[in-house]
């Protein structure tokens, strides 16, 4: 067993020969709600002792060995060192991982780190209790501590948290293992797609935000054309024509913030707005009444009424999709993403009998794809994918997302 000795940049062959400086390889971590966390090694070359200083390469950090252990069965079983060639476990060891190495300081080494497959399929989660998504978060952890397959994200862009796994069985598992070893529940459902919002056309459009309460009024009003702006990695580009002084200077930022703000929620179906080009060129002011809110209440509103009449449409996430599956089972995979939307764009031999099928796939029609493929090749297909680019939706894809919109702003109505 070879690693890389990272002060000298020399090969470093461990051959388990306890006589050479310590190294040691963490190829498990469990972390039991009852017993505490556990870095499991394999013990690869020197001897390791209760109170050695120990060093991770991946961290850089230095950390103090606590008690060592040998697991037998379900019972941990102390002992004062572990030798090369030995398998130990450490308890609560600093910040280390599974795939870590550790050594010392004088000599550390690197052994090559474990090949672990990317998690694709996905399921949106929140807590079944609304007080227990502390707990749900805290357990989450530790099972990703355990299992570096297995993935809890934060998706804030969309308003959703996501976990990630290889599988549907294994979150299957992991939501059973929230409920029998955390006691806690979560509630898993199909996730919502990063869709996005542009517009096709252009429009001209005006708007007075005009409000009267007792003392000062509110007086806002806005002249705008919207159009493309070209740029589909920005929500927005603003820009000002306005002459004559129509409306102050000092109003500007806030008419760009009342864009900023409408583009984070758009008016086709509530999705983030990206390639719009907004120019302010005309409008009027009170030299009592007008305010900033009442300048950003007019842009808002009148970037709702603009975009609308812009020739709105809706954009989905493509991927690019990477299918490898043995020979026999490339007709019907291809069948099947033909149905999915997909388009394929070639394949590529394979050693072993394969082919490796790429293709262009909506990202919305991956949804279950690790279980279909599977069904369809006997377990014996394999895919990864990557985010590609945006497309405009078709236009059924579009009509249901701005139904789906509607029908959730009606319920709120009603719930209010």
């Amino acid at each position: 067993m070879s690693g890389i000795n990272m002060k000298t940049n020399e090969i470093f062959h461990a051959d388990f020969d306890f006589a050479k400086p310590k190294s040691a390889f963490i190829f498990k971590t469990i972390v039991d709600p009852f017993i505490g966390r556990y870095s499991l090694i394999k013990v690869r070359s020197g001897v390791f002792k209760t109170d050695d200083l120990v060093y991770d390469s991946r961290t850089q950090e230095e950390a103090k060995i606590g008690k060592i252990y040998i697991l037998r069965g379900n019972k941990a079983e102390e002992v004062p060192e572990l030798h090369a060639g030995d398998l130990g476990a450490l308890a609560k060891f600093g910040n280390a991982q599974t795939g870590d190495t550790l050594s010392t300081r004088a000599n550390p080494i690197q052994y090559a780190p474990m090949d672990i497959s990317k998690p694709y399929t996905y399921l949106r989660y929140r807590a079944a209790k609304k007080d227990e998504v502390d707990k749900v978060q805290q357990a989450l952890a530790k099972i990703m501590a355990e299992d570096p397959t297995f993935r809890a994200v934060n998706d804030a862009e969309n308003h959703q948290t996501l976990l990630y796994g290889m599988g549907d069985l294994q979150l299957d598992i992991v939501r059973e293992r929230l409920k029998d070893e955390y006691k806690v529940e979560i509630e898993t459902e199909k996730p919502k797609v990063a869709f996005r919002e542009t517009i096709r056309k252009t429009s001209d459009v005006e708007y007075k935000y005009k409000k009267q309460t007792g003392g000062h009024g509110q007086y806002g009003h806005v002249k705008m054309r919207f159009s493309p702006s070209g740029n589909m990695d920005e929500p927005y580009e603003f820009a000002e024509e306005v002459v004559g002084g129509s409306v102050p200077k000092n109003y500007f930022p806030a008419v760009e913030k009342g864009i900023a703000e409408s583009c984070e929620r758009g008016p086709l179906a509530a999705y983030p707005v990206v390639g719009v080009r907004a120019v302010l060129y005309d409008g009027s002011y009170h030299p009592v009444d007008s305010s900033e809110m009442a300048f950003k209440t007019a842009a808002r509103q009148a970037f709702k009424k603009g975009f609308m009449e812009a020739g709105p449409v809706l954009m989905e996430p493509i991927v690019s999709l990477h299918v490898t599956v043995p020979d026999t089972y490339t007709g019907d995979v291809m069948g099947d993403l033909n149905k999915r939307r997909g388009r394929v764009l070639g394949m590529t031999p394979k050693a072993g009998g394969k082919q490796i099928i790429d293709a262009d796939v909506p990202m919305m029609e991956l949804f279950d794809y690790c279980t279909v493929l599977r069904s369809m090749t006997g377990g014996r297909g394999e895919y990864s994918y990557e985010f590609a680019r945006y497309e405009q939706a078709p236009a059924d894809v579009q009509s249901a997302e701005v139904a789906a919109r509607a029908q959730k702003a009606a319920e709120g109505f009603a719930e209010g």
